[in-house]
């Protein structure tokens, strides 16, 4: 059984559910209510799960901090911009920056937390 903090517990669930949001997002029609409000759920989980990688600490690199903690760093400076830009109707800007997102504050990251030798990884592949 894997033993993770509270920390680490909420940080993987919300990145989880982060995925599943933003693949939905990414798929499902555009500029719709649902779109907008699902919109804003995934920011906040973007935000919280960004925010809490600054307190996991498994793998160091540069004192407690790790690659992966740049791009939470670019994350939760980015949020605001991609909002911004949808708000002020440049839907394309809107759309690529949460769509880089999507990759960098997702997708690259949840795919070294399965690198052997990680929590993510004992959870899937065993060990």
């Amino acid at each position: 059984m894997i033993q993770a903090g509270p920390t680490i517990f909420v940080h993987a669930a919300l990145a989880t559910c982060a995925l599943a949001l933003g693949l939905w997002q990414i798929l499902a029609a555009k500029g719709t209510p649902l779109h907008r409000g699902l919109g804003r759920v995934w920011v906040g989980l973007m935000a919280i799960v960004a925010l809490s990688s600054f307190w996991i600490h498994e793998f160091r690199l540069f004192g407690p901090f790790s690659p992966i903690h740049i791009l939470s760093a670019i994350t939760l400076v980015s949020l605001p911009f991609a909002i911004r830009a949808a708000r002020q109707g440049n839907i394309a800007k809107h759309r690529r920056m949460m769509r880089i997102l999507f990759f960098i504050g997702v997708l690259v990251p949840g795919a070294f937390t399965l690198l052997p030798g990680r929590a993510m990884h004992a959870v899937f592949f065993g060990g």
